[in-house]
């Protein structure tokens, strides 16, 4: 909840989840913004219809000059498109747009009313992976809704490193690089991280499991993972899901024996990733606290 007092100009940026969305009244974002919709919190909806309903309320109450942004490439974002009575723009690794930003040439290129832009070469953004780059997609079309200028936009795309707990570079010890993506608390999350990453990856994962189904990432897994250690109460969710598929290394409810295991089968060039793709709340108080101990225990080895 925003409680202070802010100035007629400035611009409030606020990540709205499902269950906020729930319970919204009068709330209406000037541009408002849906990056993709895949299964998730199904321990809490009926199913899954139920939390795309509630993820459709974003642009609820938006009206005259608002604006929704959406994810072109996601069919079921792109049919709700199709039904908001505001200005949209899309955004799309796969397809040229009409309007708003999409990919040529390995450039990420802006189109609107009277302007084309190539924003920035792909390779120049500051973190890896395809989800990232359509978050900076989405917020190359959301800071042009405000008037931003595209200098001041290609230079904080070059600049900015990512966030705590995705994917995020904890270190390099004995030619093996650590990295805590925590916030990966659903399979959608994983699958991306899995893609971000061209060397052979540790994985450990695992959780409290919120109805996760794993049948769309077996060949990700088969390609990319060269162990599995499985932690918390998902852990035989996930040994059931890819046994035969990957070694699997089951660590219990000890991130500091998940990271042991890890370390004893990785190699030179290999990554150890921390991508649970389950919440936190059997071992920890949040996905924050479950990377923090992570980074504390994988900045201890030696």
């Amino acid at each position: 909840m925003v409680e202070e007092t802010v100035g007629e100009k400035a611009v409030n940026i606020l990540e709205i989840s499902s269950f906020q969305l729930d319970a919204i009244k009068d709330f209406r974002p000037k541009v408002s913004a849906l990056l993709n919709i895949t299964p998730d919190h199904l321990d809490r909806y009926k199913n899954y219809e139920a939390y795309i309903q509630s993820k459709f309320r974003i642009a609820e109450n938006q009206k005259g000059h608002d604006i929704f942004i959406y994810n072109y490439d996601d069919e079921v974002v792109r049919n709700f498109a199709e039904t908001v009575s505001v200005r949209t723009l899309g955004f799309s690794i796969k397809e040229t747009l009409k309007q708003g930003s999409f990919l040529a040439e390995d450039k990420l290129i802006v189109r609107l009313p009277r302007e084309r832009e190539e924003v920035i070469a792909i390779e120049k953004i500051g973190i890896p992976g395809p989800h990232n780059l359509m978050n900076a997609m989405a917020a190359v079309l959301i800071a042009r809704s405000f008037g931003i200028e595209y200098d001041s936009i290609r230079k904080t795309l070059i600049r900015f490193k990512g966030v705590e707990h995705r994917i995020e570079f904890v270190r390099e010890y004995g030619g093996i690089k650590y990295y805590d993506d925590s916030k990966a608390t659903n399979v959608d999350s994983l699958k991306y991280a899995l893609q971000s990453f061209k060397e052979p990856i540790i994985l450990i994962a695992g959780g409290k499991d919120k109805g996760n189904e794993y049948s769309a990432i077996k060949d990700l897994v088969t390609k990319h993972v060269k162990a599995l250690v499985t932690i918390g109460d998902g852990a035989k969710n996930l040994e059931k899901a890819f046994k035969g598929v990957v070694p699997l290394h089951p660590a219990g409810y000890s991130m500091e024996k998940a990271i042991e295991i890890a370390k004893s089968i990785a190699e030179k060039g290999d990554v150890v990733l921390l991508s649970p793709a389950c919440a936190s709340f059997d071992m920890f108080d949040n996905f924050e606290h479950r990377g923090r101990v992570f980074k504390e225990i994988v900045n201890k080895l030696n």
